[in-house]
């Protein structure tokens, strides 16, 4: 099968987990269990999933100046994903995941730091390996801006974009009309309201991830539920990560949006066996062979 062109825009950050028994509340200091970095940032682990799926993948993304922006580019590179597109911003540090982890919930702080300056005019640069992809696939965690020049430059171009609206933020429809998917999990999903319940060719065109119970999508005003795989989670941070990648992939390689749908299940599934956004992301093979066992 010929491998299939995708290009990620978005973000790359490290990830810096400590696992403690007790939340620190206010003004209180408490030991942790362990800590540990991790390669993350949507862009990048949706970019490292579609690559050990095997598609020729592109990220055009910015790290910073600090230590971490060559170590990230290096996970990158060191998992097949192209980043000659992934420039260092002088003077700035590269995005940050500060991630406290417990029993009971998990708190997160984000700093953005380099991914802030993946801009509109940072990006018309990469133009013609955009409108040249077979997929595009976008998330929120970069300018909105951003998002909505690369959303009319697949469209116009007639280029397959997947938008995975995480974090939320306010797009406007005539923007989410150009999409060819768009993938909120429940919660997301919740907070477009009932504008987008309005819209039946909008609605059409959404993906719901269900964590567990598996994905939905819409077909002649009806829900389909897709089932997920039953499986022992060690880890879910890059479920949802790994999903998207996984559905670019097979909409890439032209798959219906049911047997697409059943694809990134699997490979989610196959993910949150193992520690880290992208430690657990499986291959092409095994996930062949999870789907065909299963």
């Amino acid at each position: 099968m010929k491998r299939r062109s995708l290009t990620v825009v978005g973000s790359i950050n490290m990830d810096m987990v400590t696992t403690t028994e007790v939340v620190p509340s206010k003004g209180e200091t408490v030991l942790g269990e362990s800590f540990t970095t991790a390669y993350g940032g949507k862009g990048a682990n949706q970019a490292v999933a579609a690559a050990r799926l095997g598609a020729d993948v592109r990220i055009i993304g910015r790290v910073g100046s600090d230590p971490f922006g060559s170590m990230l580019k290096q996970g990158l590179t060191e998992n097949g994903v192209t980043t000659d597109s992934v420039n260092v911003v002088e003077n700035c540090s590269s995005g940050v995941a500060t991630i406290i982890l417990s029993d009971r919930d998990n708190r997160i702080i984000v700093t953005p730091g380099a991914n802030e300056h993946v801009t509109k005019e940072y990006v018309e640069q990469f133009n013609q390996e955009i409108v040249s992809s077979d997929v595009v696939l976008l998330q929120l965690e970069i300018p909105l801006e951003t998002v909505n020049y690369v959303l009319d430059l697949c469209f116009d171009h007639g280029v397959q974009v997947i938008l995975n609206p995480a974090p939320v933020q306010n797009i406007a429809v005539d923007k989410l009309k150009k999409v060819t998917f768009l993938t909120p999990n429940e919660s997301e999903w919740e907070a477009f309201g009932e504008v987008s319940l309005q819209e039946q060719s909008w609605k059409e065109k959404v993906i719901v991830t269900r964590g567990a119970r598996g994905a939905s999508f819409y077909a002649n005003r009806l829900e389909v539920l897709v089932s997920g795989y039953q499986v022992n989670p060690v880890d879910t941070t890059g479920a949802g990560d790994t999903f998207n990648g996984a559905l670019a992939v097979a909409v890439a390689e032209g798959r219906s949006i049911q047997e697409a749908v059943r694809f990134a299940n699997a490979a989610a599934a196959l993910s949150v066996q193992s520690f880290g956004a992208q430690g657990g992301m499986p291959n092409r093979e095994r996930v062949i062979a999870f789907m065909e066992g299963s």
